[in-house]
């Protein structure tokens, strides 16, 4: 059976359609330097080659000016199903124990561990001061950012964050093309905004990488964060996500008296269960 081919080709246009003539060496559609014919890349933009050998993918990404998480990204869309089925994700995600002992020496800034599909694996007492709820274990990241009003109320620069959240899940969704439920998950978003869906169709894919944050806290006044993103050899798709802070900031100078309300919110949280 012949594989849907459809996601390669849309992503080939949308990255063409960023590249003018000059840009892309040629003098009309399609960019076909680099040693590819005008009529194969045509079909592989339409989605009609079924197969991509191993030499098109280099040419494509010197044709199209690709960057190197975008040079990635096109590599997993032409490579055979079959080659990409050893990454879908375990019924049950188990955080990594490494990136658990970090995380509990970093409880003087906010941190968030991820796994596959944004999934919640753990985070410490901090986050939920900084971005008032707390991230139930299983649970997606993307619900919170994308379903939760008090995401948008809370992050500055939401549209910017969110729009990078989506570029990762692209990127995910090209290393694990036959994972259901990251589909599902996809489906589901694109209708919560209308800039959600235009940043999906776009195609433009990131890793997960540094960005600022800052945050609208109602207590405690404006937040500013550095995202910063630790990620173990074996396990390239948990993410550990630290909130770090300027030396000196008025952030860094916050970060203490929120940790002690959350200290206090944890134990009061404690005795009404008892």
């Amino acid at each position: 059976m012949a594989e849907d081919r459809s996601t390669f080709g849309a992503f080939l246009r949308a990255r063409r359609d960023r590249l003018t003539p000059a840009q892309a060496g040629i003098d009309a559609f399609p960019p076909a330097g680099g040693g590819l014919r005008t009529d194969h890349y045509s079909r592989l933009e339409q989605g009609r080659q079924p197969t991509v050998s191993e030499s098109v993918p280099t040419a494509l990404i010197r044709a199209l000016r690709l960057n190197e998480v975008e040079a990635a990204h096109l590599r997993d869309l032409a490579a055979p199903t079959p080659a990409r089925l050893r990454r879908q994700t375990p019924e049950v995600q188990r955080a990594d124990p490494g990136l658990l002992r970090l995380a509990s020496t970093l409880d003087h800034v906010p941190v968030l561990l991820l796994g596959q599909r944004a999934e919640v694996l753990a985070h410490n007492a901090l986050l939920p001061a900084i971005l008032g709820r707390r991230l139930i274990p299983s649970s997606s990241f993307m619900d919170y950012l994308f379903r939760d009003p008090l995401a948008r109320q809370r992050i500055v620069n939401w549209a910017e964050f969110g729009a990078r959240s989506v570029a990762a899940m692209r990127l995910e969704t090209g290393r694990r093309p036959d994972d259901r439920k990251l589909a599902d998950a996809v489906e589901s978003l694109r209708p919560t905004d209308p800039d959600v869906a235009n940043w999906w169709d776009d195609h433009t894919v990131r890793d997960y990488a540094s960005v600022p944050k800052r945050i609208a806290h109602p207590e405690a006044g404006p937040l500013d964060f550095h995202i910063e993103i630790v990620t173990a050899p074996h396990l390239p798709d948990q993410h550990l996500i630290v909130y770090t802070v300027e030396p000196d900031s008025a952030t860094a100078r916050l970060l203490p008296i929120l940790a002690r309300w959350a200290t206090e919110a944890s134990a009061r949280d404690h005795a009404a269960v008892d």
